[in-house]
């Protein structure tokens, strides 16, 4: 998967994960950053893999996730590992 495509997913990802407070405050809890700080850096790729991490990392969240954007949980795999870090935890 190109890394363009990734990153629209990712995107498409952080705008289900805002939609939802508890998982909005998880993600910003874990990854420190404050919720100005994530306005800031929305379209940077790191950031972005950790908004694929989030919603790979909960069973429930990606089935809702992949019914709400029609796609594959297989297709967020491929997107995770296009953006920084991604090959290191899914591997090839």
């Amino acid at each position: 998967m190109e890394k363009e495509q990734a990153e629209t997913i990712a995107l498409q990802a952080l705008s289900f994960l805002v939609k939802d407070e508890d998982l909005l405050e998880q993600f910003l809890t874990n990854s420190g950053l404050t919720a100005d700080e994530l306005k800031k850096r929305f379209n940077d790729p790191q950031l972005l893999g950790g908004v694929l991490d989030v919603i790979l990392g909960d069973d429930t969240v990606l089935l809702d996730f992949c019914n709400a954007v029609s796609l594959s949980p297989d297709t967020l795999v491929k997107a995770r590992r296009a953006l920084p870090g991604g090959y290191d935890i899914y591997g090839s």
